[in-house]
């Protein structure tokens, strides 16, 4: 009995030994690619020399406990957004029938990040929007139709922003952008089994980078999109969806104090993996207004910074028109600026239209009108980034 026994242990040894080998062999190549990431980092890249726009970096969609579903704190927001150096953060506190959330959260100068505060939103057609600033009458949205809501929103000078496009219906309405890729959204799609593995091997050491392995190209989102611009402009934007609110902890109190506390989306790890890069026109400072004006007028890029900062990427005609805008085919071209070699792909109306590898710019003349937008690949990082953008850009359009 005893042989039996301890040979039963061995066996399950065995199989415990070999089911964590993946894993371990998993942490191993995040190793690796941190040490790439770490070394297209270190590359000098030029000093920035558009004079005409400055870039801004930031990200939307955050929560607090103020809107519930969320365990975040506004002291611990504002200290992951200066630790990042972020330059804004949009709050999209979920609605309430008591409290005037879009108010209370956040908004104004903190250290040195701009906080504006505003709501995710539901409609009676069961749309559900980021309202950009927030409303006191947040609440009462729900029992209106989508056209309705964004009449109204748009005769009082806010934005509105599809979120969760994958239950989104009304793509007829007259919306502002679109959430193209969310974090949250991906991370529901990792597979649970996987993912508790790799967390306990991998996540310790290689928390971003753990969670950026699992980034999907969002085909589908991006089809929508590029379906609604070749018709009309539109603007698309990475959404963070932090809650800070996935974790556990042994022993408290309910003051609040907790002992033990580990939390799994924490913001300052989240606030690192993608971000909203924006231009600013130089002669204006960066406020509420000027960041609302410019994310709606398509002066906007996602840039997935956990695998390099994106910052310094351009997406301009060769006459210096802005990105966003409309222009003719008689402007001849575009040009494109990476900040870091990748490869590099123009998209026509969603096509495939130009494809350069490890490159660092792209000139390339139009004479065919349609919607034109870019998407950047470090294919040297290896799978899955040959698939997922490390840029993704708002569109031109040449009508």
């Amino acid at each position: 009995m005893k042989k039996l026994i301890k040979r039963i242990l061995l066996i399950l040894l065995a199989v415990l030994i070999a089911v964590q080998a993946p894993f371990v062999y998993r942490r191993y190549k995040l190793g690796q690619l941190a040490g790439k990431v770490a070394e297209l980092n270190s590359v000098e890249r030029p000093p920035a020399a558009d004079r005409k726009y400055k870039e801004y970096k930031g990200i939307i969609h955050a929560h607090t406990n103020l809107g519930g579903h969320s365990t975040g704190s506004f002291d611990e927001l504002i200290a992951a957004a200066n630790a990042n150096d972020l330059d804004f953060v949009i709050m999209t506190e979920h609605w309430s029938d008591t409290i005037d959330t879009a108010a209370l959260t956040l908004n104004g100068v903190y250290g040195k990040t701009l906080f504006i505060g505003g709501n995710e939103i539901d409609t009676a057609d069961g749309d559900r929007f980021l309202m950009i600033p927030g409303s006191n009458d947040a609440a009462s949205l729900r029992k209106l139709s989508t056209n309705v809501v964004l009449e109204k929103l748009h005769a009082e000078n806010r934005l509105a922003l599809v979120t969760y496009p994958e239950k989104f219906n009304s793509w007829d309405s007259n919306f502002d952008g679109i959430e193209a890729f969310s974090l949250h959204t991906n991370a529901k799609k990792m597979n649970p089994f996987t993912a508790i593995f790799d967390g306990i091997w991998s996540y310790p050491a290689y928390p971003e980078l753990m969670l950026a392995s699992y980034f999907k190209r969002p085909d589908e989102n991006l089809r929508k999109f590029d379906e609604i611009a070749a018709e009309r402009q539109v603007s698309l934007f990475a959404g963070t969806d932090a809650h800070s609110n996935i974790g556990f902890h042994l022993f408290g109190d309910d003051a609040g104090n907790k002992g033990l506390n580990i939390k799994l989306d924490d913001y300052a790890t989240i606030f690192r993996l993608a971000r909203q890069h924006v231009w600013i026109d130089s002669s204006k400072q960066l406020t509420r207004e000027s960041l609302i004006e410019a994310i709606k007028a398509g002066r906007s890029f996602i840039g997935f910074d956990v695998l390099a900062d994106t910052s310094g990427f351009k997406f301009e005609s060769l006459s210096a028109l802005d990105m966003g805008l409309e222009w003719s085919p008689d402007h001849h071209g575009v040009r494109v600026t990476s900040p870091l070699r990748g490869r590099i792909v123009i998209l026509l109306n969603g096509e495939k239209f130009d494809e350069v590898a490890s490159a660092r710019s792209r000139e390339i003349g139009l004479s065919t009108p349609g919607t034109y937008r870019v998407e950047v690949y470090l294919d040297q990082l290896g799978p899955p980034f040959d698939k997922m953008p490390w840029i993704i850009s708002n569109p031109i359009y040449v009508r």
